[in-house]
């Protein structure tokens, strides 16, 4: 079992930063992937961004040039730094996990391991 926890959601205004934080229990971090997905106010939990074992990354089109998802091996952490940011990325950011011969990719479905989720809220 991995065990994610997610920290750094908040307010913040439009054009801000945030940098959100994922905590994985597993010191077989390595061969993780993590993603992060968003729900927003009465709609469906959606891919956000993705890092996988070799390190390459992949980004929803809307967040492209805005969002960046690293990882931080020694410490267990994928992180996603947030710039840019519109009223539109308001949301419950949510960190996810599979392990890689899994090849999980965009969908909910692909991942077994979440974390708890944090809310990101952007003002006008």
């Amino acid at each position: 079992q991995v065990q994610l926890v997610e920290s750094g959601g908040g307010l913040a205004q439009a054009g801000g930063s945030l940098r959100l934080s994922c905590a994985a229990s597993n010191r077989s971090f390595s061969t993780l992937v993590m993603a992060w997905f968003r729900r927003a106010p009465g709609k469906e939990r959606d891919f956000v961004a993705v890092i996988r074992r070799s390190g390459a990354t992949e980004y929803e089109d809307s967040v492209k040039g805005r969002f960046t998802i690293s990882r931080d091996s020694p410490k267990n952490t994928v992180y996603l730094q947030m710039d840019s940011l519109t009223p539109e990325d308001t949301a419950v950011y949510y960190c996810a996990a599979n392990w890689y011969w899994f090849s999980p990719k965009y969908s909910e479905s692909e991942y077994n391991y979440w974390g708890q989720g944090t809310q990101v809220t952007v003002s006008s």
